[in-house]
């Protein structure tokens, strides 16, 4: 007699091919490298677009909106009869999704099955509910746990303890640091360490097997990014991992590879085919702490130029639409409850500055202002960058934005202790009040063709 038993492929990132008795669901399915327009994939890999284009799912599961998870590009590519289930509280990317071609495509509520063939996938609640979702994957009788991106609360851990026992976790082992390197003049290096909840949770779950997940990619080869976004490497993980938890076994699994888990064993399976491993695969993060970031004059210099067209584009956002912008969107902290004189500096290709000051009223009311009085706030940015996120969507996370990379007089000093960095004009123009811009760009260029 056959044991029952589950075919666990990794694609990348947070995706992931899940078989069973013939059937086949996938998870977070991004088909490119780079993707979200400079994450490459670490170990790097190559997609055989035309294979995948063959490949038949009997569901697409996507766990939120962010861009590394669903990419209408990669959706591209899969037959428009496949179910789509996303987890989503906005309606324009299930029309997005629709306007693609998908016939069938379905919101995922928290902790409501949904039964495929054999499988039953179960949305539970991430510490962010309004962005993320985690899934919870049972077939064969075995139990999988795909934490995704997400944070657990006491109240879902809790949760997922009394849904146990599980017989693995495919956990989000990195920490990134995206919001430190904006102004890494101003923020502590963090120390590579496991945050402190991460094993008293991984105890609670009590796994038999825990696979290091999501955030396998490297910026740019050049990126500073490089030493500095992720401070946790397989080898910590695993050693820290195995050291507090003898009883489970660390699972790495790259882009490709296949195990075929069931209830006595965990065994390697064929890989898949249409992911196709490029160079040395077992590579590792190294973190440097702050890492000597360049200035962003240097950084600038390592795009194309933009056109007359494009650079116009940008001058008259800066000129025109964002003054007008800034009255529209609020700031989380009182920082800017006082007026501020702000320099904005775009960088063109050379590495030459373009820099426009305003003058920032609490009531919205921004003016050019041209005079020599003290600044309360800096910002600088790549030139194609910013058109970037003016038109493609580009998200903030590979902006190479610099945040207050100066020193202010005494008082702002003080006073900037407790601003927020995200509070910064220019991503809360861009960001604050704009959804799915990066999907939006996708559905243009493929609807264009």
């Amino acid at each position: 007699m056959t044991t029952p038993a589950l075919t666990i492929s990794r694609i990348l990132h947070a995706g992931y091919v899940f078989a069973c008795e013939g059937t086949r669901i996938a998870f977070d399915t991004i088909f490119e490298n780079p993707f979200s327009r400079n994450c490459h994939a670490f170990p790097a890999v190559r997609f055989d677009h035309e294979a995948i284009r063959r490949q038949r799912f009997d569901a697409v599961f996507i766990s939120h909106f962010h861009d590394d998870h669903c990419s209408l590009e990669s959706l591209d590519l899969l037959d428009r009869a496949t179910p789509i289930h996303i987890y989503c509280i906005f309606d324009e990317l299930f029309e997005m999704v629709r306007q693609l071609g998908f016939t069938n495509v379905q919101p995922l509520a928290l902790n409501v099955p949904v039964q495929v063939g054999p499988f039953q996938v179960i949305p539970r609640e991430a510490m962010d509910a309004d962005v993320d979702s985690m899934f919870q994957v049972k077939a064969a009788g075995l139990n999988v746990l795909n934490v995704v991106d997400s944070w657990i609360d006491d109240g879902t851990l809790a949760q997922l303890v009394a849904e146990g026992p599980w017989d693995m976790v495919l956990w989000p082992f990195q920490t990134m640091r995206e919001i430190e390197v904006l102004a890494p003049s101003r923020a502590t290096p963090a120390p590579p360490a496991l945050p402190d909840e991460w094993i008293p949770q991984l105890r609670a779950l009590a796994p038999r097997y825990i696979v290091p997940s999501s955030c396998q990619f490297l910026q740019e080869p050049w990126s500073w990014y490089n030493r500095a976004f992720f401070p946790i490497s397989y080898a910590q993980f695993t050693r820290e991992v195995t050291a507090a938890l003898p009883a489970a076994q660390v699972m790495r699994l790259d882009p490709s590879v296949s195990v075929l888990l069931d209830a006595g064993s965990l065994r390697p399976a064929p890989p898949l085919p249409w992911v196709i491993p490029v160079g040395e695969q077992d590579v590792d993060y190294a973190y440097q702490g702050n890492a000597a970031p360049p200035p962003t004059s240097e950084i600038a210099c390592r795009f194309p130029a933009l056109s007359a067209a494009q650079m116009a584009r940008v001058m008259a956002y800066c000129r025109v639409e964002l003054p007008r912008k800034y009255g529209e969107v609020e700031a989380a902290s009182d920082y800017f409850e006082q007026p501020r004189l702000w320099q904005l500096s775009v960088y063109d290709h050379t590495g030459a500055a373009t820099r426009f000051r305003y003058r920032l009223d609490p009531s919205g009311e921004v003016q050019h202002d041209d005079g020599e009085d003290r600044l309360g706030w800096t910002t600088e940015i790549p030139a194609a960058k910013l058109l970037a996120a003016l038109e493609q969507g580009e998200s903030l996370t590979s902006m190479y934005m610099r945040i207050n990379d100066t020193v202010f007089d005494a008082e702002t000093e003080r006073t900037l202790l407790d601003a927020d960095v995200v509070d910064d004009p220019l991503i809360r123009c861009l960001f604050s009040d704009t959804f799915g811009a990066y999907q939006a760009a996708q559905l243009r260029r493929l609807q264009s063709r």
